[in-house]
């Protein structure tokens, strides 16, 4: 005799796992706006070369994430997830005070493809306008044991990021 009580059972968890799942989903906080999303500016880094690096912002409450790249930095050998360490300075609201935004995480880099750096995590706050720091350390980056730094030579085009 064949039991389907727990085939039952299986579908029933199943259906409420999932039904559950959707409602956490629903019910979790969205990303608060930032603007503009993207940006681009200039960036030396002395005997490593120079770049323009997009930078790519996002918002969730007062914890902002910043994801930076260029075309231009590309890996000469792979590089693993999450060995890259760096920190960002973003000038706030005009100067002189900054923002600083650091992590330890990267997408695993293909040797010959595009380095990419972040999400880097900063605290932010409401109305908090963050343009790249010019005129100091403005990235800093250690990969493979080399320390990389990084100089802003202009602001952010289309503009500074503003938080909401």
């Amino acid at each position: 005799m064949r039991r389907t009580r727990p085939k039952l059972r299986a579908a029933t968890t199943a259906a409420t796992s999932a039904a559950l799942l959707a409602g956490t989903v629903a019910l979790a906080p969205g990303a608060i706006a930032v603007s503009p999303t993207t940006a681009t500016a200039y960036y030396d880094c002395g005997t490593w070369g120079s770049t323009i690096l997009t930078l790519n912002a996002a918002q969730y409450g007062t914890t902002a994430t910043i994801t930076l790249g260029s075309s231009d930095m590309v890996a000469p050998i792979a590089i693993p997830e999450n060995t890259t360490n760096a920190v960002l300075r973003l000038e706030r609201n005009g100067g002189p005070d900054t923002t600083l935004f650091t992590g330890q995480t990267n997408p695993p880099v293909p040797a010959g493809s595009p380095i990419e750096l972040g999400p880097l995590i900063g605290t932010v706050a409401p109305g908090d306008s963050l343009d790249s720091y010019v005129g100091g350390d403005s990235l800093s980056f250690v990969i493979f044991g080399i320390s990389v730094r990084c100089a802003a030579m202009t602001k952010q085009s289309p503009g500074p990021f503003v938080f909401d």
